[in-house]
Order: structure tokens, then C-alpha cells, then sequence
């Protein structure tokens, strides 16, 4: 108590020092008609402090939340669930990397972003004590900030899902897809020759690793809007003066996991080239709330060996290596594409290979398009079978942190056919048929040619851009919004066969069966066949094991489809009283007393994800969530955008629930970089204190 005392005023000093460096008196924070934040200040480091209050003042909740684990308090506020994430980061060794390397691999100019992003995370925390959600957060660093990147690379590259796996007794399984779009169409495949980019990300709606909207403006350079996670300091996905990017997952090859040889006798020891290792224990102790105020610790005995953190379980000893944790640069990486003014400023930004996964979608205003399926991807030996289980006993499967260049990647820059996509499918298509990457001329051991070639959403948008002649803007966005299936299905291609049912076979369910016979396979809200699907398209994942085996379909027999109608029509006729619902009535797109009809489904373009809410309806809870149309021209970009309900996760905020109309009606909001203009029109205007 005594040291509490006494750090206290240092504490207070050294932000209040800080805190006169920044100047909150020359930030201004401009909130327009939808309550987006859009942050002017002189420098960078003031921007980063404004956009830091203003997320708060939005989301503070969850911005909170991206720390938590960072100091080993998520399990305090969220329980089991929460405790995961501290384990997580433990495991990773973030605090252990970012402290040796903050210094020496960030630059100056960026750790006075993230110090000022602190700083403003700090000083409202304590303007707002009561919305703080643990005692022991405050004070955050920059530091803690990387720690949390870290974090977020590590499950954006799949490493929670292989832990999952290896404790599972799993290893090396295959992903369970998320989706997002995003495509680039060049001037000479438009309309009115400016070149169009989509940013058109899936996520969930709200909360973790939801979609927060911004826009950046300094005088240094920086002016970009776009969405980012609430705690993000740059934008992740958006568009400046010159150019605009977009991210969808990818899944080739980000992680390793190998056996390991343990001594028959000696506990402890692992064979590697021939000589016995010792395992060094590596143990965490997550402290966990159970029964919503007491918290308990939970001791979790792990251990580190050559190849990273090793863990043991009743079927042997496995390790985990990745690139993830091998780097602390991808706030950088994201600042530094933020500031770009061209191709070549952007791809030198990617270079840093901070960001350890996404595929990349680019566009500018001198007509560039292009693509990558970026990663950071180790130069493993290619006498292994680096898809499997990999043997943890010889340093020929210890690679090094000699990664391959972007120049290895596949990629697409600016294709005779006048597109790019990406639909989270395979990057070797990507572009018109003459335009893909070769995967011949990309390495095996990166795990690209492994992953699953086809997505519907993939097909549909490939399909609809190669059919296409000069696309409008008009065009642009029916091709975004489209809700169609194609026929055969492909999400899960023996789900096909539900289609194709006798009805006189099963006369009880024949006016539902008849209903999908009939079905045009577009998912609009009016579509009652589209009702029926959903239900037996949500009722067959939950029988299978996993998501893989209901895209295999090994296990999709008749029965099991025609369990899967019963139990559509069963549900619809309880709740509703027929079996002929149109989709909007079941699915719904809800928050605090707004409650809306609601179209699409799972891996259509416009895609939503739903789950039981009330009623025998469903609730919307991932899928498009925030949308971002961009088409430059020399005059600079025109952009549109939307998200899923508003620009504050507060309920008491007018912009709590403010877009929704808009989102559930397929409407953009025109949005702009033009300071100049956003202050004419702002609603509000102030300085962050």
C-alpha cells in the first residue's frame, strides 16, 4: 500500500507532463450527422490521443477488453471465457517480446503515437472511473498496447485454433472458415473510368473484434477514414487521399505443430538430433470470476522447449511454432499504409511483414489495382509435410526467423481483365483466368495450394465480375449486396441434395420440400424457401462435429437432410403458424427497441450469420458489418460506408442504433476527407477533456 502511495504521484506526474505535451487544446474531435468521429490535430501523436478519448467515449467497454488480457485481468471481468485470453498471451511471450524489441524495432515517430494513444486511453479513464471495468488496467503504455497486437495476430493467424487442436487431440486441422470481400475493379472495366474498391469485412456486430469507424486527420500526413477494432490506433481498413486498401482472412500455413520424442524413463527430457533435452517448465496461473463477484486462481502447467511452448496431454507431448509472436511490427505496418500516397509508398509499407496474415485488396487514383494473400511465412524445409503433424526430434524442422519477401506471395498488380478479388478462397483465383497467380511458382511449404479453392461467395463474385462488360457504380453495389446461392451449392456441395427430395417420399414435408424445389436461391428477406434453409442449413452444422465436416458433407445423408426439413417446418409452424415465413420475419436485425427484417445467410455476398433470439426468431450476430464503396477519380475519392447499427456501443448514445435502417435496407452514407467540409456540417465539435 505504502509503494501504491508513493507511485501514485509519480504517475499523475508523468501524465500530466505528457499530457501538456499533447495539448488536448489543439485536438479537436468533429462528430458528424451519424456520430462518427472524425479527429484534427497538428501531429500525428494528438490525433492518436483524440482518437483514443472518442473510442472511449463509444466503445470503451470493449476497448477495455483488448488490454485486459495484455495484464492477465480478462478472467477477473469475463470469467473462464476470459481467462483463455490471459493463458493466451502468456503463451505467446508477448511481454517478453515487446519489451526487448519496442525500442529497436518500432520507430520514434510511431512510439509517440502509441504513447499518446495511451495517454488519451489514461486520461479518460480517469475523467470516466466508473466505466472502468478492473481497477488494476489503468495506467496502459504503449508496451501494452503491442502486447495486445500481438495477441490479435496470433488468433487472426490461427494459433488459438491450433492450441484448441492440440489440447483437443486434433493437430493440424483444418479451419473453420470466417468470411469478408473485398474487390477492386480498374478504370478500364468501369463505367466512368475511376477505378472502384469494396471493403466489405465480416465480423461480429459488436464487441470483440467488432468494427469501430473513424477518420484520422493531421498535419503530418495523416488523413485517412476508415474502421478499425475499438483500441486499434491506426485505421485498419479504409481509404486516404490517394488510395484505399481492404483485408479478408486467408488460411494457408501460419503454424506448426510437431510430437514430440519423450525419454521412456526420465520425465522431463525430449530427444532432439540425437541428444535428450530438458522441457522448461513455463507455468501461468489465471485468476478466473465465478458466480459474478468471486474470483478464484487456476493454476496451468505448460512448458517450453526448442520449438516454442509445448504442451502436455494424454496423448503425448506437442509443440506450437509460429511467426506471430516473432514480431511486434504490425501497428506500424498499419500506420505506415494509413500514411501511403502511392503503389510504391503502400508496398514498401508491406514489407515491414508486421502483419502476419490477411489477404490485401488495394486500389488507388492513378487506376492501380492490385492483390496479395500476404503472410510471414518461415523458409521451412521442403522434405517435410509441413500440412501434417511434424516430428518435434530434429532441427531440420526447426526453421529459423528467415522469412520469405512479399515478392514470393501471390499477388496480382493491375491484370488485363480489370479485377481483383478475394472471398477468403484460394488466392489462385483471384483475377480473370488469364490473370492468376501460378501456384507452380509459389512455394508448397507455405500451404497456399492446400487451401479450399471454392467459397460460394468466391464463385458468385468471380462469376459476376467475369460476366460482366463496363461496370456503373450502380452495378457495383448490386454485385456487393448480392444474396444469391449458386447452383450446386457449394458451401457444402452434398448439401445439394436437399434440394432434390421426393416429396411424395415424404408427404408430411412435401409443401416444404416443394418450397425449395421452387426456390430462386436468393436469400432476400421476402423468401420463404430462404426461412426453410436457414433453419436446416443452422440444424445440420449443429448435429455434424464442426463446421469442416458439414463443408465436406461426409457425413450428409437423406436422413439426416429430411431430419433437417422436419426440423425447419416443426420450428416455423410453432412460432409462426405456417410453413410458408418469408426470411425478414425470422431473421432480424436487432438492438435496444429497434428491430428490423433482415435478408442474406451464410456465404452469400451479403452475408449474416444468425443465431435463436426471441420468439423462435433469429438475431443477426456476424457477418457484413462494416462496408466501405470507394471510387477515385483525380479529384480524389468519393466514399460511402455503413455499419451494422451505429457509431456508439453506449445505449444512452443517440448513435446507438442510428444506421440500422440504413444497413438493413442495403443504403450507404456518403462519407468524406475533407476537413473543411466535415466542420461545416458537424453536429458537434470539441476538444477531448
Amino acid at each position: 500500500m505504502h509503494l501504491l502511495y508513493f507511485l501514485l504521484p509519480l504517475f499523475l506526474l508523468l501524465q500530466n507532463t505528457l499530457f501538456a505535451q499533447i495539448g488536448p487544446a489543439n485536438i479537436t474531435i468533429a462528430r458528424d450527422r451519424w456520430g462518427v468521429p472524425h479527429i484534427f490535430a497538428p501531429t500525428d501523436a494528438e490525433v492518436a490521443y483524440g482518437f483514443a478519448w472518442a473510442t472511449a467515449e463509444d466503445d470503451f467497454e470493449t476497448m477495455q477488453k483488448q488490454i485486459l488480457p495484455v495484464k492477465g485481468l480478462m478472467g477477473q471481468v469475463d470469467g473462464k471465457e476470459g481467462a483463455r485470453l490471459d493463458v493466451a498471451v502468456h503463451l505467446l511471450d508477448a511481454r517478453t517480446i515487446v519489451e526487448e524489441r519496442y525500442e529497436q524495432d518500432l520507430s520514434a515517430d510511431f512510439r509517440k503515437v502509441l504513447e499518446a494513444y495511451a495517454a488519451g486511453a489514461n486520461a479518460y479513464a480517469r475523467s470516466h472511473p466508473k466505466e472502468v471495468l478492473h481497477q488494476k488496467l489503468f495506467p496502459i503504455t504503449g508496451q501494452d498496447i503491442i502486447q495486445s497486437y500481438v495477441l490479435g495476430m496470433a488468433l487472426m493467424s490461427g494459433v488459438g485454433r491450433e492450441l484448441g487442436n492440440i489440447l483437443g487431440g486434433k493437430y493440424k486441422a483444418k479451419p473453420q472458415e470466417r468470411g469478408s470481400n473485398a474487390f477492386a475493379i480498374a478504370p478500364s472495366k468501369t463505367a466512368d473510368g475511376q477505378t472502384y474498391l469494396v471493403n466489405n469485412s465480416h465480423q461480429p456486430l459488436e464487441g470483440f473484434n467488432s468494427w469501430y469507424e473513424a477518420h484520422l486527420c493531421s498535419e503530418e500526413g495523416w488523413n485517412t477514414l476508415g474502421a478499425t477494432f475499438p483500441g486499434g490506433v491506426t485505421i485498419f481498413l479504409g481509404t486516404n487521399p490517394h488510395l484505399g486498401w481492404a483485408h479478408t482472412l486467408n488460411y494457408p500455413d501460419f503454424a506448426d505443430v510437431y510430437a514430440l520424442e519423450m525419454h521412456p524413463t526420465a520425465k522431463g527430457l525430449y530427444r532432439f538430433d540425437g541428444q535428450w533435452e530438458e522441457l522448461q517448465p513455463y507455468p501461468t496461473k489465471a485468476r478466473v470470476k465465478v458466480l459474478g463477484f468471486l474470483t478464484i486462481g487456476a493454476k496451468q502447467k505448460f512448458y517450453k522447449s526448442k520449438y516454442g511452448v509445448t504442451f502436455e496431454t494424454p496423448n503425448g507431448y506437442f509443440a506450437l511454432r509460429f511467426p506471430a509472436n516473432r514480431d511486434i511490427r504490425a501497428a506500424e505496418q498499419w500506420y505506415r499504409m494509413n500514411k501511403a500516397t502511392n503503389l510504391e509508398e503502400f508496398q514498401e509499407s508491406l514489407r515491414l511483414q508486421g502483419i502476419t496474415c490477411t489477404n490485401i485488396v488495394y486500389a488507388d487514383k492513378e487506376g492501380h489495382i492490385y492483390y496479395i494473400s500476404n503472410g510471414r511465412f518461415p523458409k521451412r524445409n521442403p522434405q517435410y509435410d509441413w500440412q501434417g503433424l511434424l516430428p518435434g526430434d530434429t532441427s531440420a524442422t526447426l526453421w529459423a526467423d528467415d522469412y520469405f519477401p512479399i515478392d514470393s506471395l501471390p499477388q496480382v498488380l493491375d491484370p488485363a481483365s480489370g479485377y481483383v478479388y478475394n472471398c477468403n478462397h484460394t488466392p489462385f483465383l483471384s483475377s480473370g483466368k488469364a490473370d492468376n497467380p501460378n501456384p507452380e511458382s509459389i512455394p508448397s511449404t507455405m500451404g497456399f495450394q492446400a487451401m479450399d479453392g471454392l467459397t460460394n461467395r468466391g464463385v458468385r463474385l468471380g462469376n459476376l465480375l467475369e460476366q460482366s462488360g463496363q461496370i456503373s457504380y450502380e452495378d457495383l453495389k448490386r454485385i456487393k449486396y448480392d444474396q444469391a446461392y449458386h447452383k450446386p451449392m457449394l458451401s457444402a456441395p452434398k448439401l445439394e441434395a436437399i434440394f432434390h427430395l421426393d416429396p411424395e417420399k415424404y408427404p408430411e414435408l412435401a409443401e416444404s420440400i416443394q418450397l425449395l424445389q421452387d426456390w430462386d436461391r436468393i436469400a432476400n428477406k421476402d423468401s420463404e424457401a430462404a426461412s426453410v434453409m436457414l433453419l436446416a442449413y443452422y440444424y445440420l452444422q449443429s448435429i455434424l462435429e464442426n463446421v469442416r465436416s458439414f463443408k465436406t458433407g461426409d457425413e450428409l445423408d437423406e436422413a439426416k437432410l429430411v431430419a433437417a426439413i422436419a426440423h425447419a417446418q416443426t420450428h416455423l409452424k410453432k412460432h409462426f403458424g405456417s410453413t410458408r415465413v418469408p426470411l425478414g420475419q425470422l431473421q432480424r436485425h436487432t438492438r435496444g427497441d429497434v428491430n428490423l427484417p433482415y435478408g442474406g445467410g451464410p456465404d452469400v455476398l451479403a452475408a449474416v450469420r444468425s443465431r435463436p433470439y426471441q420468439d423462435g426468431r433469429l438475431r443477426a450476430y456476424t457477418g457484413d458489418s462494416y462496408i466501405q464503396l470507394v471510387r477515385f477519380s483525380a479529384a480524389g475519392p468519393e466514399i460511402e460506408s455503413v455499419v451494422p447499427y451505429g457509431a456508439s456501443a453506449k445505449p444512452e448514445s443517440p448513435y446507438y442504433t442510428s444506421q440500422m435502417e440504413l444497413f438493413v435496407n442495403q443504403q450507404l452514407k456518403p462519407m468524406t476527407l475533407d476537413k473543411a467540409k466535415v466542420l461545416k456540417e458537424a453536429v458537434r465539435v470539441y476538444n477531448p477533456r
